[in-house]
């Protein structure tokens, strides 16, 4: 899906501090209603993904031995295919699920349409 998923510097050295704390990370986006906009990390695997979800990428981060694989629910992606998604750090509490959440800062998507 070529550049669907990119990241900003800011997230690029979070994934590393947490990649050095957890091991392995991935992602996924559901689309729920409480951090919809908001992409869960969690250790690789730990997030249980299906025929309900699709793999948009699997993100290099210089440090990081092996690519970040980040996932959405084929709903959510259905509604968000015609964009393209860099995931952001910005400061405050997002859901206690994901790894970032004690760290003070959360993930959070910025969608740009693709032209």
């Amino acid at each position: 899906m070529g550049d669907t998923v990119t990241l900003t510097p800011a997230a690029a050295d979070l994934i590393r501090s947490l990649r050095g704390q957890h091991g392995p990370l991935m992602f996924h986006q559901s689309g729920g209603c409480c951090d919809g906009s908001a992409p869960m990390c969690y250790p690789a695997g730990e997030f249980r993904t299906g025929g309900s979800d699709v793999l948009l990428a699997s993100l290099a981060v210089d440090g990081v031995p092996e690519p970040v694989e980040f996932w959405m629910s084929k709903a959510q992606w259905e509604l968000w295919r015609h964009t393209r998604l860099t995931v952001n750090v910005v400061p405050g509490r997002g859901s206690g699920f994901s790894l970032e959440a004690p760290e003070g800062v959360r993930f959070l998507i910025r969608s740009h349409l693709n032209r």
